[in-house]
């Protein structure tokens, strides 16, 4: 048998089920996803999985839809149902009839992880200059990745008062935490290590088809 590469990638197919961050008991699944899950036209349904991870960095949980027509549907966040569980689920309405599918995505966060460490160490005066340059850093790469426009330079200038060591420490910090800076991060999180469930599939039928 030939061993198996551990050099990892970029590609999400290479953590398919087994990365880093396992996705499992994705929900709602018929026969181990070959049949498929039902539903009617705006009906509210709530797709759940467990993620987790070791260690005690952050993750995130999302849903991937894929429409009738093949085109990828909503980017929805998860959350987690009951803290400590490692139980995440996101409710979704569909919107058209035909056989969609879904996948759910589960990603270390690495700004809510810094978020955590600073939130400890800079009202204690631990490092504060290396915890808000690392911070910098990271909303830099968040910045590269927002698509052109207000999104991009809302967090490039939180990055850029980050990294100003000519203002207070208080100044600093909060750049990084307005309320817009943190919406769009719900949006638009910074993701690394994205490991993908299997698709799959969801049958939306016309309301009728529940009586």
């Amino acid at each position: 048998m030939k061993p198996v590469s551990a050099s990892g990638g970029a590609q999400v197919k290479s953590t398919r089920a087994i990365g880093r961050i396992p996705v499992r008991d994705v929900e709602p699944r018929v026969e181990c996803g070959r049949r498929p899950a039902k539903a009617v036209i705006g009906e509210t349904v709530r797709i759940s999985a467990t993620v987790f991870r070791e260690g005690h960095d952050a993750i995130g949980a999302n849903v991937v839809l894929k429409n009738p027509d093949g085109g990828r549907g909503p980017w929805t966040p998860m959350r987690e149902l009951a803290p400590g569980t490692d139980r995440w689920g996101a409710d979704i309405t569909l919107d058209a009839m035909g056989r969609w599918t879904y996948t759910v995505e589960a990603w270390s966060d690495p700004i809510a992880t810094w978020r955590r460490h600073a939130d400890v160490k800079i009202p204690a005066g631990i490092d504060v200059g290396l915890v808000l340059e690392e911070g910098g850093r990271l909303y830099e790469r968040a910045a590269a990745r927002a698509p052109r426009g207000p999104e991009r330079t809302l967090l490039r200038e939180a990055a850029k008062g980050l990294l100003d060591d000519s203002a207070p420490v208080a100044e600093r910090y909060a750049a990084a935490l307005t309320p817009e800076v943190t919406s769009l991060l719900a949006r638009r999180p910074l993701r690394e290590l994205v490991t993908a469930s299997e698709p799959l599939p969801l049958l939306v039928e016309r309301e009728r088809a529940l009586y």
